[in-house]
């Protein structure tokens, strides 16, 4: 029997605003244990919480951005379970009035992801072990959250991959999260069961809590498709539980039963006032989000010409697409500033991190530059590709590293006699040409272009090329 797996996501994104949900302490990340903490957020008795009103906003933006329904009318709520990480026994959520409903990520094969929902929290603190030992760090407790929800439409491992990234992305682009899942702001909860390919009829689900790596959670989910598949086959059931993933046997184990909503004694916390979100407010809020990654690789594909896979890799870091967009600004062809991005540029940002700050040795302004110089005829592209390589070394700008002779144009005289040079010079690549083989010629252009100093006009050069063969 062929058996379909089902899953769905709580992914908790920490909101990147500069202090805490309910508190002034600093949301920095990292610090020595147990500094950016106050009685608020470690829940002293006595303490009262104070709702910050940029949190509400951001998870606006979150919710604006995934194609959610934004609750005029919501609350705060206290979720109860006793964990050494949450030191007041409860943390501060939202249930049954979540600011944000019934949204949706599409995927590149058409099937969209529906969001349940998208609510506000706080979040715990961090269990640090160690040689047997627990100790708890309270810094990053308090906290600003946002967990969105998935309903269980994802149905294979690619699909949750291109969900998590599209979600991450998103995140990045509307600014309220760096979502940098090496440093928990970014960290996924998923939910999995199995059923008989074509049932209707969901599966008993385990949870696997707390994933921070896409390439992980894909490794954990085929490990646990299969677990579950074993386990039916078997005729044995499985069971609803909370799991952990092990990446150094790729394995997953039980961490406790897993709880239901009735579990948490949900019930609405005293201490803070009723959100209300008029829809005028959310307009305004709509007018401050950017184009979208969806909008973007839209518009690169149908206006500005460019091949999908090239403007994936530019869209896929907001710094890259706001470089590029600067580079190409005026120019002929935008495809030019994207090949100089993708090829030579990209050479020199060796990993994920650098590609997001994108701080290059080039200015997008200067790029600019050296672009319109191509436009206007006053450089090759081979003069150009390696005047780029020399301000990425140094960070001149073109006009500083090409002369005024470089930019010279090679009158028609000079251009024919170095095609008579080149022919001349190469016998042997003249009788390949000759012979039907059509590659031959790109030789005997680039002697005219090696020797032109990059100002020869390639196309010219090749048609004047073949045409002294054909009447040697």
């Amino acid at each position: 029997m062929k058996y379909e797996l089902v899953a769905g996501f709580e992914t908790h994104v920490e909101l990147a605003t500069n202090t805490k949900i309910f508190c002034s302490c600093t949301t920095q990340f990292g610090g020595e244990p147990n500094t950016h903490c106050c009685p608020v957020c470690i829940g002293l008795p006595g303490t009262l919480p104070k709702l910050n009103k940029k949190v509400v906003e951001y998870a606006i933006k979150a919710g604006l951005a995934t194609n959610c329904e934004i609750a005029e009318i919501s609350k705060m709520d206290r979720k109860n379970y006793c964990y050494p990480d949450l030191p007041k026994a409860y943390q501060i959520s939202q249930f049954d009035m979540p600011l944000c409903n019934h949204g949706y990520i599409e995927l590149s094969n058409g099937r969209k992801i529906r969001i349940l929902r998208i609510h506000i929290e706080e979040d715990a603190g961090k269990l640090v072990h160690s040689h047997g030992s627990t100790m708890v760090d309270y810094n990053r407790g308090g906290v600003p959250l946002i967990e969105i929800v998935s309903e269980p439409d994802i149905r294979s491992i690619d699909e949750a991959r291109e969900y998590v990234e599209k979600l991450q992305l998103i995140m990045r682009y509307i600014g309220v999260s760096d979502c940098k899942m090496q440093e928990g702001s970014m960290r996924c909860d998923v939910n999995i069961s199995v059923r008989p390919e074509g049932s209707e009829k969901l599966g008993t689900r385990t949870e696997i809590k707390n994933m921070n790596s896409i390439n992980f959670i894909a490794k954990a989910m085929e490990y646990e498709f299969n677990r579950q598949v074993d386990l039916i086959e078997s005729g044995e059931k499985v069971v609803q539980e909370t799991l952990r993933y092990d990446d150094v046997t790729n394995t997953t184990s039980s961490m406790r039963g897993k709880e239901d909503a009735n579990d948490y004694r949900y019930f609405r916390d005293p201490d803070l006032v009723t959100i209300n979100v008029p829809k005028s407010r959310v307009k305004e809020i709509a007018t401050e989000l950017p184009e979208l990654p969806a909008q973007k690789l839209e518009r690169y594909v149908n206006d500005l010409g460019l091949p999908e896979k090239d403007a994936q890799l530019l869209v896929k870091y907001r710094k890259v697409a706001e470089y590029f967009e600067k580079a190409s600004d005026g120019t002929k062809n935008a495809k030019t500033a994207a090949n100089f991005i993708i090829g030579q540029i990209f050479r020199t940002v060796e990993n994920e991190s650098e590609k997001e700050k994108f701080d290059v040795n080039v200015s997008a302004e200067n790029l600019n530059e050296l672009i319109k110089l191509i436009d206007g005829g006053k450089v090759r592209m081979n003069l150009a590709k390696s005047t780029l390589d020399k301000m990425l070394e140094t960070g001149k700008k073109p006009s500083e590293l090409i002369s005024e002779s470089d930019m010279a144009m090679l009158d028609e005289s000079a251009l024919t006699e170095l095609c008579k040079q080149a022919v001349e010079s190469n016998p042997n690549a003249v009788n390949d040409y000759k012979n039907g083989k059509e590659k031959a010629i790109k030789a005997l252009v680039g002697f005219v272009m090696k020797n032109s100093r990059g100002k020869a006009d390639a196309v010219a050069a090749e048609s004047k090329i073949k045409s002294i063969i054909i009447n040697n």
